[in-house]
């Protein structure tokens, strides 16, 4: 089994809200029919509206939609279908191959199949800085940064996805597609963000040390982050 993201850019006239929904109900049909394993949509509605701050953008104009599909394979042939199905519910797409790694599963905001998920997902697209060589920058990312994004925020959920190869060769160009989850108040609140509520130097240090941190491993020149709301489907 193989998984694939899709990055999707709605067309402007349709709202936001009205595009959640018809993702939630007709491509979530549409995937299941096709045969997909599992299924997770992360979209921008209004209900993420408020972290409208935590925005950074590169790539104009930015992705509206990032939807995973487990396959059981993502050869070309075999993807057709759900490319058909993904292409039918976007203006434009790109799709990723990625290999998934949890270091934090949500265990305290499950929510059930089709439903949101409390608080809000925070989709980061990375590019790897040139100045380092691909094993050294997986190893500063996996093997260091880690426990720093683990320990530094107030994040319940931790996904990296490392894409493997692009299947769509005119997408971006990105090394990987990171989410993370956390509560409704770190949309607007900093210290809720960083795990500091209430306490000015803990909020000081766990800032420097995560900026410290991505600094080693990310071009922040090149960084495109998409606040969503997470709707696990099946």
């Amino acid at each position: 089994m193989e998984k694939v993201i899709y990055v999707l850019w709605r067309d402007p006239v349709e709202t936001p809200d009205a595009y959640a929904q018809r993702l939630r109900l007709s491509l979530a049909a549409g995937l299941r029919d096709a045969g997909a394993r599992g299924l997770k949509i992360n979209v921008a509605d209004t209900a993420v509206e408020p972290a409208a701050g935590l925005r950074q953008m590169h790539v104009l104009p930015q992705a509206d939609a990032f939807i995973n599909v487990w396959v059981d394979s993502a050869i070309a042939s075999q993807r057709q279908p759900f490319d058909a199905v993904i292409a039918a519910h976007s203006l434009r797409y790109a799709a990723y191959l990625v290999s998934e790694s949890q270091p934090l599963r949500n265990r305290r905001r499950q929510p059930q199949p089709g439903e949101r998920t409390e608080g809000f997902a925070q989709m980061a697209l990375l590019r790897r800085p040139e100045k380092l060589g691909y094993e050294e920058w997986l190893d500063i990312w996996h093997n260091s940064h880690t426990a720093v994004a683990v320990e530094t925020q107030s994040n319940f959920e931790y996904i990296q996805n490392l894409v493997v190869r692009r299947l769509t060769p005119d997408g971006p160009a990105y090394d990987a597609i990171v989410e993370e989850c956390f509560p409704a108040a770190a949309m607007t609140d900093p210290y809720v963000f960083f795990d500091a509520e209430g306490d000015e130097a803990k909020f000081q240090h766990n800032l420097k040390r995560m900026m410290d941190s991505v600094a080693r491993f990310i071009d922040m020149e090149r960084l495109d982050v998409v606040p969503t709301s997470q709707y696990p489907m099946f």
